[in-house]
């Protein structure tokens, strides 16, 4: 542990498993109180040394006013937020005639109007504090697009753009805003249909593994911490040199 962000208030979404989860425990072994939200599987947060270090907030990032409540509350906790980790998201996976649309109106409101409105609402307290870091997760697929993703690329390519100019907007106030471009990460939920969909694209990893939910978290403690403090508007691919 280098105490990389002590003393920061950090909230992480989707964290009730993989990426989100990873990171939720680094930035709180870093010495943040962290703030980890999922809509369910939070148990993993009330053992050993996570009490009191990560406080857990179950609650749908599509509700506005829970999610407005919830800011409004850790602000009056704490008198500042420093770190926002958008790592919620929804993926599928469909060729374009199997597209289900229900779905992917559901995907744009997880991975897309939630991020902005919680870019927008922790925004406005780090304006007040001249400072912050806010990181998303967009998605190589995001950039280069992927056959049989069309509509999560979409999300994601949404994500890319969101970013940028959030990044041009809040410049001024010294809030960095950055998002990270995983290629294939071996969470359990993309493990689960890795043999069925994706076998053969272990072959286009020069690294020859799968990224490890750990190896995500390593980049977003990067971008949390003041060892980043001169970047802002990047999208950052972490893929192991798949995107070469």
């Amino acid at each position: 542990m280098n105490n990389m962000l002590n003393g920061k208030i950090a909230i992480v979404t989707g964290a009730g498993a993989g990426i989100g989860r990873a990171t939720a425990q680094l930035f709180s072994n870093e010495g943040a109180v962290v703030y980890a939200i999922d809509i369910k599987g939070l148990d993993w947060v009330n053992s050993g040394s996570n009490v009191g270090r990560i406080i857990p907030v179950e609650l749908d990032i599509c509700d506005f006013t829970a999610v407005k409540d919830s800011i409004v509350s850790i602000k009056k906790e704490h008198g500042h937020i420093d770190v926002l980790a958008n790592i919620a998201g929804l993926i599928s996976y469909e060729l374009m005639p199997m597209i289900d649309y229900n779905q992917f109106r559901k995907m744009i409101d997880v991975n897309v109007v939630s991020l902005v409105h919680l870019m927008s609402l922790v925004a406005r307290i780090m304006q007040r504090q001249q400072g912050g870091s806010i990181i998303n997760m967009a998605s190589m697929v995001g950039a280069k697009g992927a056959k049989g993703q069309l509509s999560y690329s979409a999300t994601k390519g949404a994500v890319i753009a969101a970013t940028k100019s959030a990044a041009k907007e809040l410049a001024e106030y010294h809030i960095r805003v950055n998002a990270i471009a995983p290629g294939m990460v071996g969470s359990e939920r993309f493990k689960a249909v890795l043999a069925e969909k994706f076998a053969q694209k272990m072959n286009d990893i020069p690294f020859g593994r799968l990224a490890d939910p750990e190896d995500v978290a390593n980049l977003c403690l990067f971008l949390a911490s003041d060892k980043s403090s001169y970047m802002t508007g990047q999208i950052i691919g972490i893929d192991g040199g798949a995107i070469i």
